[in-house]
């Protein structure tokens, strides 16, 4: 009777939080900058009752929200930065709202709205004494840059909650039983000499030299390297103008592997090159590292009653204008992706919008290319996630098109679809001990007994705190 009651719950409160996740959207901010979503999200879960813990690790955005008293803790991780240059509004074409604005390209103001609409529910039910326990919405910074929770893991937010549900916008539902790869994001920069380009070039030591020599030493690194691993950089300065040989230049790196041995391993080789690199030009280096998440750890008790509460709780199906507009939308998009997604899910044709179900269990054991500090949450606590149909197949996140999606009631009916089935998996977990001490025998065995450990050390702090640079 309590799941009919929390669906019911759940449905009274649409309208409330379908306003809240399009109120952040079109008030996207970037990483570290996302007072408004915060504040936003903290005025309503206060305003119901939640206490609130904030400006965790030093970080101005970072909070959670509890209710409830007592075991078990049942969390619910939330999102709200946007991407920079995505800004768009939810017209099928393309059309940015402030031109090299920021977007939700990646749908974080749906993510984190989820999860309050999801603790909104629950806290009916323990408030009735329906359930027992507690409930935590955590507010959770820069996930675009990957080391927003782990500020949040290095003050022990997270170290008692008994297990962790979040979810990601998509295009199908699925239940999310594979790993993400492990990465550390790292600045180096070199320091020169300035000089005439022209007139003097003897006199001075070029920093872009150094950088350039850098990334053909990464390059020809990749091939000595294990099969799955990257190297992404952007030269975010090559000085100021091409007749002043330049005396400070800075390349960025991402390093993803599948563990966090693998990108510690090209870490200190990346090292080595830098060193090189300033010794072939007579400049020196220094770096400043970002962030360091691991690789996530998945868990069959949490995603099979994931799985369980889908088919039970299936989503409803997208209107007749919502698939028409997700057809427009869909001719902005290249034909080869449309189609390897659609054949990856074995979909049919005509299915833009599916509201199937996936959870192949083969897939565990496997690694997706990208990453997320949510893995280092995963290494704490007992944690799974699921994906919902917030886009029509062949939508790419960091693109225009799902920026314009996302402010959509397509995105909108995913957001709810994710409430439902978080809210639905916490209410079992908070109804049936036995199944969060599975969950936590398993999360024991998969990580092997080894500690989490934060990959950025407390030399490194929070944005908006001064950092100190490491010379080499």
């Amino acid at each position: 009777m309590s799941k009919k009651e929390l669906l019911g719950i759940l449905q009274n409160l649409g309208n409330v939080t379908g306003s809240l996740a399009l109120d952040i959207w079109q008030n996207p901010q970037i990483a570290y900058e996302e007072t408004y979503a915060s504040e936003a999200q903290k005025e309503v879960l206060s305003d119901a009752g939640f206490r609130i813990t904030d400006k965790i690790g030093g970080m101005q955005t970072a909070f959670y929200a509890e209710y409830g008293q007592g075991g078990p803790v049942i969390g619910i991780l939330g999102e709200f930065d946007a991407l920079p240059g995505l800004s768009q509004s939810s017209k099928p074409y393309k059309d940015p709202v402030t031109v090299n604005g920021p977007g939700h390209a990646c749908g974080h103001h749906l993510l984190g709205t989820a999860g309050v609409e999801a603790v909104l529910a629950l806290k009916e039910l323990i408030g009735q004494g329906k359930v027992n326990g507690t409930i935590r919405y955590y507010g959770c910074p820069a996930e675009e840059l990957l080391s927003g929770k782990t500020f949040m893991a290095k003050e022990g937010v997270f170290d008692d909650m008994d297990c962790c549900l979040t979810w990601h916008p998509g295009t199908s539902n699925v239940v999310q039983n594979y790993s993400t790869q492990a990465m550390i994001s790292i600045k180096f920069r070199f320091h020169g000499v300035p000089a005439h380009a022209a007139g003097a070039p003897h006199a001075g030591r070029s920093a872009l030299d150094a950088v350039e020599i850098m990334n053909i030493g990464a390059n020809y690194l990749r091939e000595h390297l294990v099969d799955g691993t990257r190297i992404h950089y952007s030269i975010t300065n090559g000085g100021q103008a091409p007749n002043i040989v330049p005396n400070e230049a800075e390349v960025w790196y991402y390093l993803r592997g599948a563990n966090r041995d693998q990108v510690e391993d090209m870490l200190g080789r990346m090292h080595d090159i830098a060193k090189g690199a300033a010794l072939i030009t007579g400049t020196t280096t220094s770096h400043e590292l970002l962030a360091n998440c691991y690789h996530m750890l998945t868990n069959d008790t949490l995603d099979t009653l994931n799985y369980r509460n889908m088919e039970d709780y299936p989503m409803e199906s997208f209107t007749s204008d919502e698939v028409a507009y997700a057809a427009i939308l869909r001719k902005s998009m290249d034909p080869k992706l449309i189609e390897a997604s659609r054949l990856q899910l074995q979909l049919d044709t005509n299915d833009i919008l599916p509201t199937k179900n996936f959870y192949d269990t083969s897939m565990k054991g496997t690694t997706m290319p990208g990453s997320t500090d949510v893995a280092d949450v995963s290494w704490i606590t007992p944690l799974a996630s699921i994906q919902t149909t917030c886009g029509p197949i062949g939508t790419q996140v960091h693109a225009w098109q799902a920026t314009a999606v996302f402010g959509t009631s397509i995105g909108l009916k995913g957001m709810h679809y994710a409430a439902r089935i978080m809210a639905l998996t916490a209410y079992d977990l908070l109804a049936e001990p036995a199944l969060v001490e599975q969950a936590k025998a398993e999360f024991t065995e998969s990580s092997a007994g080894s500690p989490f450990k934060a990959g950025l050390d407390d030399s490194v702090l929070a944005p908006g705190t001064e950092r100190k640079e490491q010379l080499i």
